[in-house]
């Protein structure tokens, strides 16, 4: 469908020939050329010779690519926006979704600090389709390199596709179709985001450009200053123009780097539970201030934090080949491939210290709806790890696709299309290890005391140091204080996303005001997913030999500033921290542990393939009227679709959970099962409406109506079961949740209504202003059923089990029941085998209310607890979504767009209002699973523009407002995710030494914004990374 999303392509302005711009004469004049350039290319041919006697003047560059965007809002059958390149290889920004932010109602998510990802009108970037030239794409997108997650299973599930993975050179035109359509394929809600390339008999003759860049990333630090961004296009066609090939290259890296600043969970508890001495928070000496008065108020402790500094680099490889044959004058026949590499690879280095609790201090802060405790301290009775993990992320991302387009004009008023493409995404792990994410836990057993101070909004912490407690006791604090502790989350993850799609169609054009578009489409899409998730103990969670690294990988790790890495944050000086490959560390540290009997487990693992089989029938009429003198134009359509779903899985699902200490739980995968298959099926109708109405020459009010769909997510279709990590022993209060997909589920189903007034009052100029509405059915909520899954509870506390009797002893003493007292306990009476023995040893230990951390980390260490047949099996919350919520979002979009005269200067802004009726209230239950609307956020942005004499500069300001990111981070108090506002100012400079010369400078963020997301509340930190200025000094030469 080579052309099927450009319906008013003949509309456009076709230039002859390039000429630098040139303003003449009067504002009459300039509407004159308008006209002109709005003809047919025959008719503009003879008004050239018959009524001008001098040059054609062409305008060129930002002037050019603002006026043919313009077009398309203004031509548009339905709601449209788009975005043209100034010229060949010459897109307006140099990554497709940082141009996509201008358009109203666009806002973008970025990835280590590049954009990446699209929401629409609310709508995150699963529930908007990208298309190339009219066909949909396949997805394959794991956001593990640049991310903030922890890695676990079933992130490889979201149809987003990642559009910082396609050179923008290679683009010729945005369109972003807002409202919807008979003839284009389903499944944007948001929008269907058409990637428009070049094509060869575009042009005459032999033309390309060859652009090479200097890039640099301010924040970067082990990886290179400089980097390069080349781009080469070729286009050739025959002097009779039949037949033409182009092609494309491209080759970039990227390396970056930055310090962030994360939390692993925030417990939400109410003061009265917080006050509970079996919660494990306090005990009858802990100092706590300002708590609230209210009992059933909500507050918030933070588990841990992170200081982390990451070291990304990014290389990218485009190629395209377009050919394009016209055997006869009714014959047109387009071949094209395209192929996108991108490899990604981030190196971590961790800092972090988590709390034992009970608290020795909390300080709470005045929050009236969820209380923060933004002060917290604890004094360790002994030496605990002061974490020092490394990482090692990498990834492979692919796209493949072959398509062909054949049209033949069958008679003078009708076409027949018949477009084909095969295409194919892939994601695959990178490192030699053949893991796609490699975490090494380590630490220096060396913390005595440690507090951690969120008043400032990031945390600023405290750490009383000795090592000679659990260390080599030297005084120095170096790589030989250092210990391995688990190597977690090893993970593999393989994603195929295929789409083969077939689309016939019959373009009939009644006369010249009067056209019907019907045809049919068959596209089958498949999703395959492998996951796996490994882990290895070495020194163990307390840190137990200091040295080992140092021993099996001499001069692996290296000592860093730490502190040195944040200029934005409020980081106190003096951290230290050490980093090094973690690959490295791996390779040389599992083998000696292996050989020890501690051999790499598996914890789980899941293949899932969901397939879909959509048919399509369509039709869609155009015509243009006149209606009181004024010229009106109509488009109706209907799409059908009937779509077919099989989801089939196999796994090796977890099968026992070995307690190895207070909350802290090792998941024993067993043996795979059989697969099994589930089928569904749905059909949808799809119409719309469109109605524009000329009221004057320049002012022009549209209606549209549509119906739209989005699939879901493929996590959400998927079978199989993932069981998650308890948090804390059952007896304890503490839920083992898991997820589990519904292959049955429907998709989001829109209905649209958009309204907007236009004023075109110049060539380039226009003001808009539109509302839209969308009333959305077949939401995906979440319900929870409680299931047996047949893996044994350890930690139940039941009547008979060492859970139980752990229970009753420590009842007998006096002592508080946490998860620390009651792990110890429990790991007493398996191991001395009765419940007095473990009494003694206890007692021998326990002094102040508080369990001496060194006994405490040695029988941690030394000792796991394996359920028994005497312990119940697991009550496990296990969580499926389901179609059970409808909301409405409601928005306006305020657009404009001027130049001033012929001085070179102008503008573009937009602004858009974004609404829905479904919020997330922070201060609810945190037992209940809410559900609420994503996304959802205020846009803002103003470009100002300068071009003359050669010169050209774009100053640009992105804004976006806060939002609700996610509604369930799938923690066991159902927390949200929200991402606090950011804005940018980006730099575009260019200047034309020659004709076929020029040079240019780019500058994209230059402020450093940072980005930052947080809990029910601001100062509840989840993840913030400092943004460092990127800049790119290139050179471009056209022939």
């Amino acid at each position: 469908m080579t052309d099927q999303l450009n319906h008013n392509s003949r509309k456009w302005p076709a230039a002859s020939k390039r000429t630098v711009q040139t303003l003449l004469g009067s504002t009459s004049f300039a509407a004159m050329l308008s006209m002109g350039l709005a003809m047919p290319a025959s008719a503009q041919d003879s008004a050239d010779s018959e009524e001008m006697a001098f040059e054609e003047i062409v305008v060129t560059g930002i002037r050019k690519s603002l006026q043919e965007s313009m077009d398309i809002k203004r031509d548009a059958r339905g709601i449209v926006d788009g975005i043209v390149a100034e010229d060949m290889g010459k897109f307006p920004d140099s990554n497709l979704a940082e141009s996509l932010q201008r358009i109203t109602g666009v806002a973008i998510n970025r990835q280590a600090g590049e954009g990446s990802q699209v929401t629409v009108r609310g709508f995150g970037p699963g529930f908007n389709q990208i298309t190339l030239n009219g066909r949909s794409m396949p997805s394959a997108d794991i956001p593990i390199v640049g991310g903030s997650g922890a890695g676990l299973l079933g992130q490889a599930s979201d149809r987003a596709f990642d559009l910082s993975n396609l050179a923008s050179e290679s683009v010729r035109a945005l369109q972003v179709y807002k409202s919807g359509r008979a003839d284009i394929a389903s499944g944007g809600v948001g929008a269907t985001i058409n990637i428009e390339t070049r094509k060869p008999l575009e042009t005459e003759g032999f033309t390309g450009t060859i652009i090479a860049k200097a890039a640099h990333d301010s924040g970067v630090d082990i990886y290179n200053d400089v980097t390069p961004d080349l781009t080469g296009m070729m286009s050739w066609s025959n002097e009779g123009g039949t037949f033409g090939i182009s092609l494309f290259g491209g080759y970039s890296r990227r390396d970056s780097g930055s310090g962030t600043l994360s939390v692993a969970g925030w417990d939400i508890f109410t003061a009265d539970q917080f006050l509970d001495p079996s919660n494990g928070m306090v005990n009858s000496s802990t100092q706590v201030n300002n708590l609230p008065s209210d009992g059933s108020q909500l507050v918030a402790i933070a588990r841990d934090s992170r200081f982390r500094v990451t070291d990304i680099t990014r290389e990218r490889i485009n190629g395209q080949a377009v050919v394009q044959f016209n055997p006869t004058d009714r014959i047109r026949m387009t071949a094209d491939v395209l192929y996108a590499e991108t490899e990604a690879a981030e190196q971590r280095a961790d800092i972090s210290n988590w709390f034992s609790r009970p608290f020795s201090q909390v300080t709470f802060d005045d929050n009236p709806t969820v209380a923060t405790a933004e002060f917290m301290a604890e004094t360790i009775g002994g030496a605990k790890d002061y974490a020092l993990q490394q990482s090692y992320r990498a990834t492979k991302d692919k796209l493949e696709s072959f398509g062909v387009n054949i049209e033949y004009d069958a008679m003078d008023n009708l076409t027949l299309k018949l477009d084909a493409h095969s295409s194919k995404a892939s994601v695959t792990p990178n490192a030699r290890t053949g893991y796609a994410e490699t975490n090494v836990g380590m630490a220096m057993p060396i913390v005595t005391a440690q507090s951690l101070d969120f008043s400032s909004g990031t945390p600023v912490i405290g750490i009383t140091r000795d090592d000679s407690i659990n260390s080599n006791g030297d005084g120095v604090y170096d790589v030989n204080d250092i210990s391995t502790q688990i190597a977690n989350d090893l993970r593999y993850i393989h994603q195929i996303n295929k789409v083969d799609q077939v689309d016939f169609r019959a373009e009939w054009d009644l006369d010249d005001s009067i056209a019907l578009t019907f045809g049919a489409n068959y596209r089958e899409q498949s999703n395959e997913t492998s996951e796996a998730l490994y882990r290895q103990t070495m020194g163990n969670w307390g840190a137990s030999n200091p040295g080992d690294v140092e021993d099996l990988a001499p001069g692996a790790l290296e000592q860093f500033d730490l502190s040195g890495r944040y200029n934005d944050f409020p980081v106190q000086d003096g951290l230290v921290g050490f980093r090094g490959n973690a690959l490295d560390i791996w390779e040389a540290t599992s083998p000696f542990y292996a050989a020890q009997g501690n051999a790499i487990g598996l914890l789980q693992s899941n293949f899932d393939i969901v397939e879909e089989q959509v048919i399509s029938v369509y039709a869609q009429f155009d015509g243009e009227f006149e209606l009181a003198e004024r010229p009106v134009r109509i488009s109706a359509g209907l799409r059908y679709e009937q779509t077919d779903v099989t989801s089939f899985t196999q796994s090796a699902p977890t099968t026992d959970i070995v307690w190895e200490g207070d909350n802290d739980f090792a998941r024993v995968a067993g043996s795979a099962t059989a697969g099994f298959t589930q089928d569904a099926s749905y059909d949808n109708f799809l119409p719309n409406l469109d109605i524009a109405v000329d009221l004057t020459d320049n002012f022009v009010s549209r209606f549209s109506y549509s119906k739209t769909l989005s699939r879901s997510s493929y996590d959400n279709l998927n079978a199989s079961i993932s069981v998650n990590q308890p948090p804390g022993p059952s007896a304890l209060g503490n839920p083992l949740t898991g997820s589990a997909g519904t292959p049955g589920l429907l998709p989001l189903v829109s209905e649209n209504f958009d309204l907007s007034f236009e004023w075109y009052y110049g060539d380039d100029d226009f003001i808009s202003v539109g509302a839209f509405h969308k009333n959305v059915k077949n939401f995906v909520g979440q319900r929870t059923v409680v299931e047996d899954l047949g893996i044994r509870d350890v930690t139940s506390g039941a009547a008979g089990t060492r859970s139980g009797q752990a229970l009753d002893a420590l009842g007998a003493m006096g002592v508080d029941a946490t998860n620390q007292t009651l792990f110890a306990m429990t790991a007493l009476i398996d191991q001395l085998g009765s419940v007095s023995a473990a009494t003694t040893e206890f007692q021998a230990n326990y002094s102040n209310g508080v369990l001496d951390n060194d006994f405490y980390v040695g029988l941690e260490t030394d000792f796991d607890v394996v359920a028994d047949g005497n312990d119940p099996n697991w009550d496990v919350n296990v969580t499926r979504p389901l179609n059970i919520e409808e909301a409405s979002i409601r928005g306006l979009e305020i657009a404009a767009q001027h130049f001033f005269g012929d001085t070179g200067f102008g503008v573009a802004a937009s602004y858009t209002l974004v609404d829905g009726d479904i919020g997330f209230d922070v201060g609810a239950d945190p037992s209940d699973d809410q559900f609420a609307l994503v996304g959802l956020s205020d846009t803002a942005n103003v470009t100002l523009i300068y071009e003359n004499y050669g010169f050209s500069a774009r100053l640009a300001y992105n804004w976006r407002d806060e939002f609700l990111s996610s509604a369930n981070r799938g923690d066991a108090f159902n927390n949200p995710t929200f991402t606090e506002a950011f804005s940018t100012f980006d730099l575009n400079v260019s200047y034309d030494v020659t004709e076929d010369i020029a040079v240019s400078f780019e500058a994209i963020n230059i402020t450093g914004e940072d980005s930052r997301e947080y809990n029910r509340a601001t100062n509840q930190l989840w993840f913030a990374r400092e943004n460092a200025p990127r800049y790119y000094l290139g050179v471009r030469y056209k022939f």
